[in-house]
């Protein structure tokens, strides 16, 4: 389920895409599931179709969605190797790294950490 915090600094359709992301990474939403339609999710939320679109063209473009014409948009199968949003996280996480290097944990720590974060599915386990 997506909650929207009108108090929030970030616009609504990205609080919506985060929300999405959140539900395709965890699993909550399947690889290869259709999502709701445009129309029936601004609907539930209670905001603007094309804040709905725009979030979902967002997620189109980072590789978590599928979209297609007349049948609606789907969650895309995870791997992308060629996806823009793979290359932010992979940057951020080289510098994350460098950083944690710097501050004494130990490539070793780094590996433990990277396990527990793919046994959770989302990374969201500390």
């Amino acid at each position: 389920m997506i909650r929207l915090n009108y108090r929030d600094a970030r616009p609504i359709y990205e609080q919506v895409r985060d929300g999405l992301r959140h539900l395709v990474v965890s699993g909550a939403i399947a690889e290869g599931e259709r999502l709701p339609s445009v129309r029936a999710l601004a609907a539930s939320l209670a905001i603007n179709p094309n804040t709905i679109q725009r979030a979902y063209a967002a997620l189109e473009g980072e590789g978590y969605l599928l979209s297609e014409p007349g049948r609606g948009a789907f969650a895309a199968k995870g791997g992308g190797e060629g996806s823009r949003r793979r290359g932010e996280l992979l940057r951020q996480f080289d510098a994350s790294a460098r950083e944690l290097c710097f501050l004494g944990m130990t490539p070793t720590e780094l590996a433990e950490r990277i396990e527990q974060a793919a046994e959770t599915k989302g990374g969201e386990g500390a």
